[in-house]
């Protein structure tokens, strides 16, 4: 069985699993957090397409993520987790899809769903098998103790995506759906992205704001257009694209911003910051 090892814990997060499981705790706990730690639904109460959550040191952007899988854990455990995020090594393939194996973090295992991710590279022009892409990317890899702390053992299907576009993230998203549909599986879909990268608070605030007014409009190809016009240094507008288009095909119209922050409200220093947001796309 292939194993992809962890990239960044130690770095990103802890590498001690009790260390770890009380970091997570922590950013819960957090003044910029939930400030409450999450109840899990033993049974499942499907309510969300998906969410945003951003992918930095957990010291920087573990507590706004908490706000995504505080809400996640009262749903309870899905079948599967479909992970996106962007491609920061420019390694492998355009739209990498990992379809065997297992992922490790100090945590314990998390499977990844073959039958899942043959079936979405399948139904997509862009999907394609590649493992290059995701050896030594954080993006995926860092939301997935966040899912092992609430549900224990999980199956993953984890995306990374170099190309960022409408058109690439429209014909993902169909090819999700139309997977997830015909093999019956009850997913989660895991945007992952941080806004704004090196800038001053305010200016990533108010530029961060213009792209946040188009997801929580459902408006994937208005976030593009934002992003591009406004230079604002996303760097996953394609994952959260496929959210975008995910929620168009179930007819949802409206997202929820579940917490907005920067580094520098974590740490205090506003001179050069990076913007985080947590936001849920609901099932209706």
């Amino acid at each position: 069985m292939k194993i992809r090892y962890p990239a960044v814990a130690g770095y990103f997060y802890e590498l001690d699993p009790q260390s770890l499981r009380k970091q997570i705790e922590n950013v819960f706990l957090h003044p910029l957090g939930p400030r409450r730690l999450p109840t899990v639904s033993s049974i499942r109460k499907k309510a969300s397409i998906g969410y945003v959550s951003p992918h930095a040191g957990y010291i920087y952007s573990g507590p706004i993520a908490a706000h995504s899988y505080y809400m996640l854990a009262e749903e309870g455990k899905p079948d599967t987790i479909v992970i996106a995020g962007p491609n920061h090594t420019g390694l492998g393939v355009g739209v990498s899809v990992m379809v065997e194996g297992i992922w490790k973090t100090p945590l314990g295992d998390a499977i990844i769903d073959t039958e899942l991710a043959k079936m979405i590279i399948k139904n997509s022009e862009y999907a394609a098998p590649d493992e290059l892409a995701h050896l030594e990317e954080h993006s995926v890899e860092v939301q997935i103790p966040f899912l092992q702390y609430l549900f224990g053992r999980v199956n993953i299907v984890p995306i990374v995506l170099m190309l960022q576009t409408p058109s690439v993230a429209k014909d993902l998203a169909e090819a999700i759906y139309e997977a997830s549909e015909k093999l019956g599986r009850d997913i989660v879909f895991i945007a992952s992205t941080d806004f704004s990268h090196y800038e001053p608070h305010e200016v990533a605030y108010k530029k961060d704001r213009l792209a946040l007014e188009r997801i929580l409009n459902v408006d994937p190809e208005g976030l593009y257009e934002v992003v591009n016009r406004n230079n604002i240094s996303m760097c996953g507008p394609g994952p959260v694209m496929v959210l975008l288009y995910l929620a168009k095909i179930y007819g949802v119209t409206k997202a929820e911003l579940l917490k907005y922050a920067t580094s520098g409200d974590v740490t205090g220093d506003r001179s050069l910051v990076v913007g985080y947001a947590s936001v849920r796309v609901p099932l209706k």
